[in-house]
């Protein structure tokens, strides 16, 4: 007889006290219907401040599926998310969150489509109505313009959660960027995707850990981290500047030899001023946006530290200090 294939869940949590034995109970009733295969559940304490790392202490000494990485500071939830995956041993790997807005009903259909040769799994939102009117209108936004400007596309209304076979991880194992918009990861390695939709349903419990400016610079990070066109169109903006300062300036030389010098009003002189020195500091803005990922990048530092893991049936299990490497 074959070995049953394992199926490797890989949860972040932040702040999620008092939520962690709800998801439990909802995981381990739809893994009970799935017994033909073996979980491991990785669940990532990204240095949360409540009871969350105890809740999870707790759960993996009843039920050694769920293994515990506690990181050693709150890296954010594309670090937390990478440390799980690098740790994942299973044949397909399905990245969800905590809070239950993804159903965990879909892993049964995810395995299905997967066993029929798909490579990656995505879970659609095709209804987003738990969500606020301002939130599914930016996050609308943020697709149609990062798929406007970047060449590799976004599917719109997919989150993380997904099912991606074991050769899939092994090429995103192979991305070193330290800087991580997981969504743009997932896209550029590619491979044979097919699309579940799903209705997004509210947090069972805690609140959303992304405010507003949070998710503007969550954006940005994707923006950058995908596209130059932003430095291609101040590029371009510079060149029409510069196009029409000099038709203005061959203006004023042929009015000037015609007609003599006169006394300029000051108002289209500010005008011209500040519209200039606006644009200028948007360009800095932007060029400063991506030297400083070329900054942060070639600081080589870890993308997370694991100060301990707890795993079921390894040495030290639930003392086992990682090295700080952040790729193992």
């Amino acid at each position: 007889m074959t070995a049953p294939k394992t199926i490797s869940l890989v949860v972040p949590f932040y702040n999620e006290g008092g939520g962690v034995d709800s998801f439990a109970r909802s995981i381990s009733a739809i893994l009970a219907d799935l017994a033909a295969y073996r979980f491991e559940i990785i669940c990532i304490d990204d240095g949360s401040r409540d009871s969350t790392l105890h809740e999870l202490l707790m759960l993996h000494q009843r039920d050694p599926r769920f293994t515990v990485l506690e990181l050693s500071r709150n890296f954010g939830k594309e670090a937390a998310m990478t440390a799980g995956i690098d740790a994942a041993l299973g044949d397909a790997v399905i990245p969800i969150d905590a809070d239950l807005q993804d159903p965990p009903e879909l892993i049964a259909q995810m395995i299905a489509l997967w066993e029929q040769g798909a490579e990656v799994v995505l879970a659609k939102r095709s209804d987003r109505s738990s969500d606020s009117y301002l939130k599914r209108q930016t996050a609308s936004l943020f697709y149609r313009f990062h798929n406007a400007l970047s060449g590799i596309k976004i599917p719109e209304n997919v989150g993380d959660f997904r099912l991606m076979d074991r050769v899939v991880i092994e090429a995103l194992r192979q991305l070193p960027e330290r800087q991580r918009f997981m969504k743009g990861l997932f896209a550029w390695v590619g491979f044979k995707t097919v699309t579940l939709d799903y209705s997004r349903q509210a947090r069972e419990v805690g609140q959303t850990k992304f405010s507003g400016w949070k998710l503007w610079n969550f954006a940005l990070e994707g923006i950058t981290s995908f596209s130059t066109a932003p430095l291609r169109v101040m590029t371009y903006l510079g060149i029409i500047g510069t196009l029409i300062t000099s038709l203005y300036a061959l203006y004023i030389v042929v009015r000037t030899l015609l007609h003599g010098v006169d006394v300029p009003g000051y108002a289209s002189l500010l005008v011209a001023i500040l519209f200039t020195g606006s644009l200028q500091l948007i360009g800095m803005g932007i060029l400063g946006e991506y030297v400083g990922r070329i900054y942060m990048e070639s600081k080589q530092r870890p993308i997370y530290v694991i100060r301990h893991r707890h795993r079921a049936q390894a040495k030290d299990a639930d003392a086992d200090t990682v090295p700080a490497t952040g790729h193992e």
